[in-house]
């Protein structure tokens, strides 16, 4: 028999929380009570996970109706679906994920809470340079002399001046001089002439990164799979 349940099964404290709501189904009584526990030793920051329906059985069309008002997830463990239910779980978008092992199930949900925020771009510094001297520029901008210390500094590259006090200019490398002559990067061991248009408080001393934006693998959030799905551990 099924029976409806709302467990919170982790909450971190945070005012904005993404919820993962399942709806779980094991072979007996005993097995639901352990894998509930299971699952709320699962720590993932700001996501709340929660068991919105809990039984013993196969998975029925009850159990899918219950999904579509949650994640669309259901999670099954020593049991498979009803007949003639693969259908319906596929038109209804919902996710069926079957186990035959505690390891593996609680392993896949955290992973699935760990990837409902789509993951943001990461930088990766490709360069550095210290500012040796300081030159006029435009009116409302400057020329500033580096030595290369490490990567490349290169046209066309994001770039920021950091000062004492932090971060003090972000902007884009339109044009690099070595000895006069437009060069398209700066190497470790030379120094390049920066051009920078707009800003002028650069002074000696201060450092310039040449940074790029990586977009991580896997960075879409997760949305259920329409289908049966079963561990490694289990056949078919």
């Amino acid at each position: 028999m099924t029976r409806k349940k709302t467990h919170h099964l982790k909450s971190d404290g945070e005012s904005e929380l993404k919820k993962l709501e399942v709806v779980l189904k094991c072979d007996v009584a005993g097995t639901e009570e352990a894998i509930s526990s299971s699952m709320s030793a699962i720590k993932v920051p700001s996501v709340d996970i929660q068991i919105i329906q809990s039984g013993v059985g196969n998975i029925s069309k009850t159990d899918i109706t219950m999904a579509l008002t949650g994640s669309k997830l259901v999670i099954g463990f020593n049991v498979d679906i009803m007949p003639k239910l693969q259908q319906e779980i596929r038109e209804h978008g919902v996710e069926v994920r079957l186990y035959d092992t505690i390891y593996n199930l609680t392993e896949d949900l955290k992973n699935i809470a760990g990837n409902l925020f789509a993951k943001q771009p990461e930088e990766k510094v490709t360069g550095k340079a210290k500012v040796i001297a300081t030159f006029k520029g435009s009116r409302k901008g400057t020329v500033i002399g580096c030595e290369v210390l490490e990567g490349a500094i290169e046209v066309g590259k994001n770039f920021r001046v950091i000062t004492a006090m932090g971060p003090a200019y972000t902007g884009r490398i339109t044009s690099l001089q070595v000895e006069r002559k437009n060069v398209k990067a700066g190497k470790p061991g030379q120094q390049v002439g920066l051009k920078i248009d707009d800003w002028k408080k650069a002074k000696i001393g201060d450092l310039v990164e040449c940074y790029e934006s990586v977009r991580p693998s896997g960075g879409s959030p997760w949305k259920p799979r329409p289908g049966v799905f079963r561990s490694r551990s289990q056949p078919g």
